[in-house]
């Protein structure tokens, strides 16, 4: 019986097998190419988009919208024992000169109290305008904001209660693009006329314009009510861990003394 063997595989010539890895190598390196040409486009237009949202918000800077409105909105900034800050103090006298040019028969105070604080920023606006002669009666009270959303979320629903929505907001010129996209989103109609007695300058005022043009750049994909959610959450976390920071130390009680800032951009 006989048997046949199978005839031999000759081995592949050198040549083509390097040219087979030569090309399995150019293949690699042309999708390899594709995926880096396409990582540089995103950051090209990612960075245009940011620089684009940074116009914009310096652009509204330069705007005053004061107009005929159901009522003139000031966002709460920094008090001290019922003392406006600088920053408050700033768009409480703004919003007065609107008053009292007849923009708007109506004044919303905003801004809830921190912790310590026998007074909310609401209060010590309110006072404050009382003082300098506005009516009382003229005045409405937004206690529970922490935040600029918040307070103009609040603000939106008793104004609609009341069948009002068109607002006219006074805050620091870096947040005019900012409340005005929140107040929109919200369901106001809204226009911006901000103090010209910010006590922010220089790098200070950059600073801001920087921070509001991160906040505007992603309020605008996810929505500005789930930014301030984040936003929330990340001051919850942070203050988590001042806290168990405070508690290694003996006697220091994580507060501290409560320096006064020039203002606040909440």
């Amino acid at each position: 019986m006989s048997s046949k063997t199978a005839p031999r595989r000759q081995p592949e010539p050198a040549s083509a097998a390097r040219t087979r890895r030569d090309a399995a190598t150019g293949r690699t390196r042309r999708r390899t190419g594709w995926v880096m040409r396409a990582v540089l486009v995103a950051i090209v237009l990612l960075a245009g988009y940011v620089v684009v949202t940074g116009v914009q918000v310096w652009w509204s800077t330069t705007r005053d919208a004061a107009r005929s409105a159901d009522a003139i909105v000031v966002l709460g900034a920094a008090q001290y024992d019922g003392r406006p800050s600088a920053a408050l103090q700033g768009r409480l006298d703004h919003a007065l000169q609107l008053y009292e040019a007849g923009y708007a028969p109506l004044v919303v105070v905003t801004g809830g109290r921190q912790a310590g604080d026998r007074y909310t920023e609401a209060a010590a606006s309110a006072n404050y305008l009382e003082g300098r002669g506005m009516p009382g009666d003229v005045i409405e009270r937004e206690t529970t904001g922490g935040t600029s959303y918040a307070s103009i979320a609040a603000t939106a629903r008793f104004l609609a209660d009341e069948g009002l929505d068109r607002v006219l907001l006074v805050s620091d010129p870096f947040h005019n693009h900012r409340i005005r996209a929140i107040a929109r989103e919200v369901g106001l109609d809204a226009h911006v006329s901000a103090t010209t007695a910010s006590p922010f300058s220089g790098v200070n005022e950059l600073r801001q314009l920087a921070r509001e043009t991160v906040a505007v750049s992603l309020g605008r994909v996810i929505g500005y009510r789930r930014l301030d959610q984040l936003g929330l959450r990340l001051r919850q976390l942070g203050a988590e861990e001042l806290e168990e920071e405070a508690g290694d130390l003996p006697g220091d009680d994580a507060r501290g003394e409560r320096q006064e800032p020039t203002g606040e951009a909440s």
